[in-house]
């Protein structure tokens, strides 16, 4: 007590509220039809991905490194949908605002935990992209199930201890004029600014946290996709640039589904209204779920031929028993 006594000031005494009170969307019309929006793009993000989860699973013959990053970017995509939407139907729809001060911080862990992989395992695919286009007779020798993991592994543990940093520097904060967040969930920016005291340790961990989680997977994808352009352009026949550009469309299309409404939101967010503010990063958070297993559902050929093959086992089994 005295060590945050002592960060807080002396004529300050240090404030731990019991609750926070989650403001959200206010004063917008007609906004409980995007809370039905938001109960739709879970059902979607849920069967989609546990779909291709099941599809990978099922199939021994996708059970390659490659796709031991789908399959944590699905279970990824499936566990941020099942901890963000319910939750802010429930708080939003259902008018329960309040939330206690651990389980908003445990919310906040969690949340920012998968976000985080979500950019993270962005970049294991786009590993597995450059071996595959610069390294395409030693792929599977460089490439394999144990580097993947690995890959995967780290992400994880890097993801982890960022958020855990940023969660408990949180509880270094005194809370002694307001409790009310401006977001539609626990979230950081929000919060921490919020404090009584001194915030620039949570200001920085957040912008260390941008750079690392958002700005470096960013540039190094693009970086890989540089390169890989380079490497097409020395492939002699314009049939088989294409051919190998291919197997990128789904990996990009991610790719630009995840990155550019961020990018869209932080450059017009002072521009905008507050509120239209906060349904602009919901939507960012909600939407990629709901679109990745689709994107690789209809741009992957393995995952395609999988799925109707499992389809039509299915039907045969049902069409046995009924005979």
């Amino acid at each position: 007590m005295e060590l945050f006594n002592s960060a807080l000031g002396k004529n300050i005494t240090f404030v731990r509220p019991a609750y926070f009170i989650i403001s959200g969307f206010i004063g917008i019309p007609d906004v409980k039809f995007y809370y039905f929006f938001c109960l739709f793009v879970f059902i979607v993000s849920v069967l989609g991905n546990s779909a291709v989860m099941a599809v990978i699973y099922l199939d021994h013959h996708l059970r390659t490194p490659k796709y031991i990053a789908v399959f944590n970017l699905a279970l990824v995509d499936l566990i941020s949908s099942s901890a963000l939407i319910p939750k802010v139907i429930d708080t939003f729809l259902f008018n329960h605002r309040y939330i206690s001060y651990n389980n908003c911080l445990t919310y906040m862990f969690f949340c920012f935990t998968l976000v985080s992989m979500q950019s993270l395992n962005l970049v294991a695919l786009s590993i597995d992209r450059v071996m595959a286009i610069h390294h395409p007779l030693h792929y599977q020798v460089k490439v394999t199930h144990r580097f993947m993991l690995s890959v995967v592994a780290s992400f994880w543990l890097l993801a982890v201890i960022f958020v855990l940093i940023a969660v408990g520097l949180i509880t270094r904060l005194s809370f002694c004029e307001s409790v009310v967040i401006k977001s539609y969930y626990c979230d950081h920016g929000p919060i921490y600014r919020l404090g009584c005291n001194d915030v620039a340790p949570n200001r920085a961990i957040a912008g260390i946290a941008i750079i690392v989680i958002l700005g470096f997977p960013l540039s190094f994808i693009i970086g890989s996709y540089c390169s890989i352009i380079y490497a097409l352009s020395k492939i002699s026949t314009v049939q088989g640039r294409m051919k190998a550009f291919k197997t990128c469309t789904g990996h990009l299309s991610l790719v630009a589904i995840y990155y550019l409404p961020i990018i869209f939101v932080y450059l017009i967010g002072s521009a905008i209204n507050p509120n239209a503010r906060i349904i602009s990063l919901s939507l960012t958070s909600v939407i990629p779920p709901m679109l990745n297993p689709i994107i690789y559902v209809f741009q992957t050929q393995e995952i395609k031929e999988s799925l109707k093959k499992l389809l039509k086992v299915r039907v045969q089994s049902e069409i046995g028993t009924k005979n």
